[in-house]
């Protein structure tokens, strides 16, 4: 006797060995012997035997035609063996019977299985909705076959065009567009992001690193929401001053300025003056809503995206020939010694006679002819009075941080400025440490520290920067941390250090500058008017979202400043002067290239000196992954015993401990204070990706990176 069987959803066919009431003993037609229970058999049958019965069963299923036996099956459950008795006729043979189970099996859209050889007929609507979902799929499968061979063909299908940026970043995986993406990618094993490229759904890798950092931090787009600009505080004092700020070209957010007055006495009046738009913002109005949620400018070479829209920037921004509300410190020093005798703090009109360009005035302000009275220039006398005080400044700042435990700032790196026009990039090597940087910082640190200190005497709370006054470790005390109370900043050699003088492109300073205004207009009582009192859990959860967007805007920047880099080796290369590089030993294998901010580590290359200079080979380069491939070539010179001293004391302060605050971003087309951490080599010689030490903007002097 042979059997018919269900078994784990599948049938099968074998001989009785022995039986019990409960159960059998069936060997298979593979030989394989299985236990059977009485109540999964079908069929009992004694010929023919179970391979052809499963083989003709087979065939006589794939005759069935599915609709017909849909109306025979009629409205109500039904066992196998009657719906067969009406199908084939009286007597149904065992393959018949089988064949008909392999069909009504097959079809769980036309009959839903009831049991062991038992179904129901779907009623109609379920059936006509479920082919018209089957005809639906299958229709689907043929249009992402043809979107995969059009994208395979280096071809962007039209329906695929608006789609590309979710498709890429912010995918419905279920789709057949990705489906479809997915699909290419493997077949030509390839990345979504190169696909893409190839098909001409993004126009270059700039727009690829663009668009991925817009996807995640500006999803709804980079423009701003029809507000009227406030009108300009009316009834300000106007300062008696000639103020004038110092920038690189192509600041457009003119935050700060500098005026020089001698007084009747003698002595000196240096004032500091930042723009003040607290006073047409209010905290939770319009403006402030839409700097909070961007909580800075994003810099990048050749754009950005600003803080505040336009029509605000443009009405208290600092623009020559203009008289615009301020927030002004004033110092009055002694020039006999250059001592700091009395400090006061105004909110005022402020004339402002020039906007200076270091990039005119570097060639022609330096040490040597301020030293000599030398060159004709705006604000001669003025900038030579503010070179005088910033060595001091300087110098009190250095002593403070030698009384922290620190060594001296070390001023002999070169940073870069990015300028992109037309998408060509130039990178402009920029000595750090010149007397326009040094002004700039110096009284940009001073106006920081010193209304940091307003803030703590009133007792209302501010946004400060912090470091090496934690517990833990050396480096855990060295990080820079974001506080809501005064304390150290070591590496700047002061003794509170609160952002305050870049209202118009950080959030942070705009904060700050509110809490200072209460400061100036109410004294004592300020704690009970500052917009944010102590304990104020919304400056806790500003200076987190600060933080975090801080950190996003920065590696994009650096990714930007990678990619710009990869295509100024493209410019050169194309010139046939960028095959070979120069670069300089920084210590172990990590080298930094002596014409662009790119520093890597080369695995495998000799021991040599820091300060060693070497010859490279540039492979070639990735701009979408911003990897670079060289090899090493030769050792072009070593440094003396003193360079190689000297070049061990600044690493040991930059490497161990002394990294300045890191997160003063520069204006990406003017120079870049952090170095990109940068380029990878991939190719003969390995390379990893290496940070370059973290620097203070204030101590590089950058202009646009202190406001």
């Amino acid at each position: 006797m042979n059997l018919f069987f269900e078994e784990s959803g599948d049938f099968k066919a074998g001989t009785v060995l022995s039986q019990t009431p409960e159960s059998y003993q069936v060997e298979l037609a593979s030989g394989k012997r299985c236990k059977v229970k009485a109540r999964d058999v079908l069929l009992q049958f004694a010929t023919p035997s179970p391979e052809v019965l499963l083989r003709e069963a087979h065939a006589i299923s794939d005759e069935i035609e599915l609709d017909f036996l849909w109306e025979v099956a009629g409205e109500e459950e039904f066992g196998f063996a009657e719906l067969g008795a009406d199908y084939f006729g009286a007597v149904v043979l065992p393959a018949q019977a089988a064949g008909l189970i392999f069909r009504l099996h097959s079809a769980p859209i036309y009959f839903y299985k009831k049991g062991r050889g038992r179904y129901k007929a779907a009623p109609a609507a379920s059936v006509q909705a479920a082919l018209a979902g089957m005809e639906k799929k299958r229709l689907q499968a043929l249009l992402q076959a043809e979107y995969v061979e059009q994208l395979k063909a280096g071809s962007l299908p039209p329906a695929l065009t608006g789609m590309v940026q979710q498709l890429l970043f912010k995918p419905d995986k279920n789709t057949l567009e990705y489906k479809a993406l997915i699909t290419a990618c493997s077949d030509l094993h390839t990345s979504p992001e190169r696909l893409m490229l190839a098909a001409g759904g993004i126009a270059s890798a700039k727009d690829l690193h663009f668009s991925r950092f817009i996807n995640e931090f500006f999803p709804k787009g980079t423009g701003f929401a029809a507000l009227e600009a406030p009108d300009l505080p009316k009834n300000l004092p106007v300062a008696e001053v000639a103020a004038f700020s110092i920038d690189d070209m192509t600041t457009t957010e003119i935050d700060d300025a500098l005026s020089v007055v001698t007084r009747s006495d003698g002595m000196l009046q240096i004032g500091v003056h930042i723009a003040a738009p607290g006073l047409g913002i209010t905290r939770g109005d319009g403006f402030d809503q839409i700097a909070r949620s961007r909580m800075s400018t994003v810099y990048m070479p050749g754009d950005k995206i600003t803080m505040l829209p336009d029509v605000l920037v443009n009405t208290y921004t600092l623009g020559a020939g203009q008289t615009r509300p301020a927030v002004s410190l004033y110092a009055i020093v002694n020039p006999e010694d250059w001592s700091l005798i009395s400090t006061e703090s105004r909110i005022e009109a402020v004339p402002i006679s020039a906007n200076l360009r270091n990039n005119d005035l570097d060639e022609l302000i330096t040490e040597e002819t301020l030293a000599a009275g030398s060159g004709d220039y705006p604000h001669k006398n003025d900038i030579a009075i503010l070179w005088q005080w910033a060595k001091v400044l300087e110098q009190g700042r250095m002593d403070k941080r030698a009384g922290f435990g620190l060594k001296p700032e070390q001023n002999n790196r070169v940073d870069f400025n990015f300028y992109v026009e037309d998408d060509v990039v130039s990178i402009i090597a920029r000595k750090r440490g010149s007397p326009l940087d040094k002004i700039v910082a110096e009284l940009m640190i001073f106006a920081n520290s010193t209304w940091g200190k307003l803030m703590a005497d009133h007792g209302i709370p501010g946004i400060y920067r912090s470091q090496g006054a934690g517990s833990g470790g050396w480096a855990a005390r060295m990080q820079v941390r974001m506080l809501t109370h005064a304390a150290p900043h070591h590496s700047l050699g002061v003794d509170q250090y609160a952002w305050s003088t870049s209202p118009l492109r950080r959030y942070t300073d705009l904060v700050n500058q509110w809490q200072i205004m209460a400061c100036i207009n109410h004294g004592v009582t300020a704690p009970l008017v500052a917009p944010f009192k102590p304990r104020d859990a919304d400056l806790f959860a500003i200076v987190s979202g600060f933080d975090a967007a801080y950190a996003g805007y920065n590696d994009f920047q650096s990714n930007m400043e990678r990619y710009w880099c990869l295509r100024w080796f493209a410019q050169e290369w194309r010139q046939q002067r960028a095959k070979q590089v120069e670069a300089v030993v920084l210590k172990d294998e990590v080298l930094r290239l002596a014409d662009i901010p790119l520093v890597i580590r080369l695995s495998g290359m000799p021991a040599m000196a820091r300060g060693s200079r070497v010859k490279l080979d540039i492979i070639g380069w990735d701009e979408v992954d911003l990897t670079l491939e060289a090899r090493f070539l030769e050792l072009l010179s070593v440094p003396d015993a003193i360079s190689v001293a000297e070049e061990g004391d600044a690493g040991s302060d930059n490497d161990a401990a002394e990294k300045m605050d890191e997160s003063e971003v520069t204006e990406a087309s003017g120079a870049s204070d952090v170095m990109a951490p940068e380029l990878v080599d991939t190719g003969t010689v390995s390379a990893d990706a290496v940070p370059d030490t973290e620097v203070s903007p204030e101590s590089a002097g950058n202009t646009d990176s202190l406001n």
